[in-house]
């Protein structure tokens, strides 16, 4: 019986079926190659010739799916002439039917990341007002959507009832929604963000919690970059309820500071130096035309005081720096002109005692 069975398995027809099998699943992974190397390389040079980005968008994100295809035809047609094994097995059936699905929805989920282009080509076509907050919004959205369906066709291909489990997550629909109370705040404060657009990605904010540059909004959190360079993740609730400063928004940048002129600084010196100033202001590009204030603001106990209040006309923080310094640069050749310094506050110690030699150098050490 022993030798019967060996006799059956290894019988010339056998294994001529079982070569056919390897030989077919290799030559489907030579077209794979083929195709990676020729075929795509071919499809990808034509679509970059069609207007637009759709078509290469499609190819691209199709190119790993494709491939792993190839595996799977080879692998239905290496069973089929296999002889140990049935190709109308339905698990097997049902196992290929759930690869090509899955394959399809890796597809659609590798195209949604190029969805944000798709987007912005519909805001700009139809003149849709698309914020750049909802764009990634909306590619996630997309993204979660595919792999939903995507799991609920191999569901339904191996005949399990998804209406049950929809079922089931109605009738625990409030315990879910007491476990996740955070992450509902979380995602209504990013819809709050959304609709009140306080910032959008790419401003620079400051809160009570963060400041630096916004890098990406999800359902749960904003990303933010520091001016360390360090990422921080804030859950959108906390941010929806903070008062959010936007230093994007700035139209012009200010600049504020006050000058101490020394006391024996005559008054047509003074009235000369800040004529001068303001004249400064006035004739340099860099500075907004509109709010200039250079004024003898004050009387001090060691100087008179000047006060220069003006704006930049860039709010760029490099630019605005190399405006600054430029002008206080200029500001210290006004007052060489002038012969003028800038008055430091000094400290003067009077000893009234008549006391001499070392009484006196004693009593002076003593009130210092």
């Amino acid at each position: 019986m022993f030798w019967n069975t060996w006799q059956h398995y290894f019988s010339f027809e056998n294994l001529k079926s079982l070569a056919i099998a390897i030989i077919a699943f290799l030559f489907f992974l030579f077209l794979r190659k083929v195709f990676t190397k020729y075929v795509f390389a071919f499809f990808f040079k034509l679509t970059q010739k069609v207007p637009g980005e759709l078509f290469s968008n499609i190819v691209r994100a199709f190119e790993k799916p494709m491939q792993w295809l190839f595996i799977i035809i080879g692998l239905y047609i290496a069973v089929a002439y296999f002889p140990y094994l049935d190709k109308t097995n339905p698990l097997f059936l049902h196992l290929v039917r759930a690869a090509i699905i899955y394959l399809v929805g890796w597809g659609l989920f590798n195209l949604a990341d190029s969805s944000s282009t798709l987007f912005k080509k519909i805001s700009k076509k139809f003149n849709f007002n698309i914020d750049e907050i909802l764009i990634p919004l909306l590619s996630k959205s997309l993204r979660f959507m595919i792999v939903a369906i995507t799991i609920a066709v191999i569901a339904e291909e191996f005949e399990y009832n998804v209406s049950t489990f929809v079922a089931g997550l109605g009738i625990g629909g409030l315990a879910f929604a007491l476990a996740a109370k955070d992450a509902l705040a979380n995602l209504f404060g990013g819809v709050v963000i959304i609709t009140e657009k306080p910032f959008t990605i790419g401003d620079w904010i400051l809160t009570p919690t963060v400041e630096g540059t916004v890098e990406d909004i999800t359902f749960r959190s904003t990303k933010i970059r520091t001016f360390a360079d360090a990422v921080v993740t804030v859950p959108n609730s906390t941010l929806a309820n903070e008062a959010i400063t936007n230093w994007s928004k700035m139209k012009k940048r200010q600049i504020s500071f006050k000058l101490r002129l020394p006391h024996h600084t005559s008054r047509e010196k003074v009235e000369k130096t800040t004529r001068k100033m303001e004249e400064l202001l006035r004739n340099h590009p860099g500075v907004h035309p509109e709010t200039i204030f250079v004024k003898f603001d004050e009387f001090k106990e060691n100087g008179y005081e000047l006060m220069l209040y003006f704006f930049t006309k860039t709010t760029n923080w490099g630019e605005y720096l190399d405006i600054k310094e430029e002008i206080n640069l200029n500001i210290i050749s006004i007052l060489d002109d002038e012969d003028l310094s800038i008055a430091i506050p000094v400290r003067k110690l009077l000893n009234e005692s008549n006391q001499e030699g070392p009484e006196k150098e004693k009593s002076v050490a003593s009130e210092s």
